[in-house]
């Protein structure tokens, strides 16, 4: 497992010592930019981190969302990118539609990037209805590091928030993460397209007997 974390405007600074890779907030709806997201990704590249961009989703507008996000965010060639799909600051939510359109669109608009999607184990288990996550699942559940209480396949797990948000990558090392972030790895065969589905299709069977045990 390699170590990461991911920060927002609040993080002016933070200690790149020990990860492997740093996600940083770039943009939510159509109206925030995170100003700080330039020297943040700066401070990643320097220590040798590959580096990742969200952008936090909103009702609405996603074909919009996505070309603010892809124009607006610092991202560089290698880069990854990923759509944040929780409550918002109003109490609203993208739907599953939103969420799996806004994924698309973006990696139509970069089809040589890597696209996952960041939620948390409740929208993954109540509120996603097609396993959709775009290149990989990025998923916060709050305990050991490496072991979410999820059985679809996953990339990423935040599994802490304090005193910021730390991940993990499901990745042998570095040098594996930086392959499957190149752009010259990015697109997806019709093989690998067909293989997702049939993934996907899986996990939802699974999650949803899950879903039913323990309540969630």
């Amino acid at each position: 497992m390699l170590h990461g974390i991911d920060v927002s405007s609040h993080q002016s600074t933070f200690d790149t010592n020990g990860l492997a890779f740093v996600f940083i907030k770039a943009t939510e709806g159509r109206s925030y930019i995170n100003p700080k997201q330039a020297s943040q990704a700066s401070r990643a590249r320097k220590a040798g981190c590959v580096v990742g961009f969200y952008h936090f989703l909103w009702p609405g507008n996603i074909s919009a969302q996505a070309s603010y996000f892809v124009e607006k965010c610092a991202s560089q060639k290698h880069d990854l990118l990923a759509v944040d799909w929780e409550t918002t600051g109003s109490g609203t939510r993208a739907s599953n539609a939103e969420k799996d359109r806004f994924i698309r669109e973006v990696k139509k608009l970069r089809p040589t990037h890597r696209v996952m999607l960041y939620c948390n184990r409740n929208f993954w288990l109540n509120y996603d209805t097609t396993s959709y996550a775009g290149d990989g699942l990025w998923i916060a559940d709050y305990v050991t590091a490496g072991k979410p209480r999820i059985k679809a396949k996953w990339r990423i797990h935040q599994y802490a928030d304090r005193p910021l948000d730390k991940d993990v990558a499901n990745f042998s090392s570095k040098s594996a993460l930086q392959a499957w972030a190149a752009p010259s790895r990015a697109a997806l065969t019709a093989d690998e397209e067909t293989e997702d589905v049939a993934d996907a299709a899986d996990a939802r069977t699974a999650e949803g007997a899950e879903s039913v045990e323990d309540g969630a």
